[in-house]
């Protein structure tokens, strides 16, 4: 794992789906929760404060990287804030919206829309932090780099280990979890699932069930 982040081993079998609430109409849909909307949260204010001290100092623009960053992004930058409000080194920050389109059912593909980054000459000598993951960041931080902020950091709550991974390595990670298909918290199968505070692995069945 780039840097320092919890490493989730990859015969870890989850907690059991007993032990948690979550939307009836998902029942059968879901294997396992992988992590529960607390520990996101405890690691979230742990990340924030990395930021605090990395980009104290600066002015920053935030990239949120739609749809499946927006409740990470939400969450950290709120972090930012409160640890800003009783710290006397602020972060003045603004927030602007992307989007990756790059999913089809459960498998990635090659064609990939980048919506709300076209013109991103306001990044032009910014410090930059893009809020996402996944294999299309390199794709986005090539885009970003044409606008030649002064300096570009990525956070991402989840990275895959996946073998011969060519990836962008966020430079603050949540997590480093098995390649399993995971959604909640923000993280969709076909627009579902989003809904879920916890980051689950989704069923055979309830793939079969939300596949277009």
């Amino acid at each position: 794992c780039h840097g320092f982040c919890n490493s989730i081993n990859d015969d870890w079998p989850g907690y059991s789906l007993d032990l948690f609430s979550f939307p009836a109409h998902y029942s059968g849909d879901l294997d396992c929760v992988v992590i529960p909307h607390g520990v996101i949260m405890d690691r979230t204010e742990r990340l924030a404060r990395n930021i605090m001290d990395d980009l104290g100092d600066h002015d920053i623009v935030v990239l949120c990287v739609l749809k499946g960053g927006y409740q990470f992004c939400a969450d950290l930058v709120d972090r930012i804030k409160a640890l800003s409000c009783n710290s006397n080194r602020t972060i003045p920050m603004r927030v602007h919206f992307i989007r990756l389109k790059s999913y089809l059912n459960d498998q990635s593909t090659e064609d990939l829309h980048i919506v709300g980054a076209e013109d991103l000459s306001f990044l032009a000598g910014k410090v930059t932090a893009i809020v996402g993951t996944g294999k299309t960041m390199k794709t986005l931080l090539k885009h970003v780099e044409a606008f030649r902020p002064k300096m570009i950091k990525v956070a991402g709550l989840l990275v895959k280990r996946v073998p011969h991974n060519s990836a962008c390595l966020p430079d603050y990670v949540g997590f480093e979890i098995p390649n399993r298909f995971v959604v909640g918290y923000a993280l969709d199968y076909n627009e579902y699932f989003r809904d879920l505070n916890h980051i689950c692995v989704i069923s055979e069945s309830g793939k079969m069930k939300y596949k277009i």
